[in-house]
């Protein structure tokens, strides 16, 4: 038996744009916003961003479909609603890596 449950695959286009997302120079607010197409059972990209707020960010984002989010940041931090989603909840979960 494996060790793993594999749920779905992850798209290889957005593991390559992951792997660049990663290691970007750039020092703004990026987002990569992915989702799981049902019909492939697959993590997908559905919206990349560049220099954008918490609160813009906020409002891209569905409030009654689940979204997979990727930031700037290494350590994963999880929102239930996007209410949750504020500039002041965002500094201080930032504030970890200072």
């Amino acid at each position: 038996m494996s060790d793993s449950l594999v749920v779905c695959e992850v798209d290889p286009e957005l593991t390559e744009k992951l792997r660049k997302f990663r290691f970007r120079k750039e020092t703004d607010n990026a987002a990569i916003i992915m989702k799981v197409d049902k019909d492939r059972q697959m993590v997908v990209l559905e919206e990349e961003f560049q220099n954008i707020s918490p609160e813009e960010l906020k409002m891209e984002l569905p409030e009654r479909q689940p979204r997979l989010q990727a930031g700037t940041t290494d350590d994963v931090f999880e929102i239930r609603t996007t209410d949750d989603l504020t500039e002041a909840w965002l500094q201080e979960k930032l504030s970890f890596f200072r």
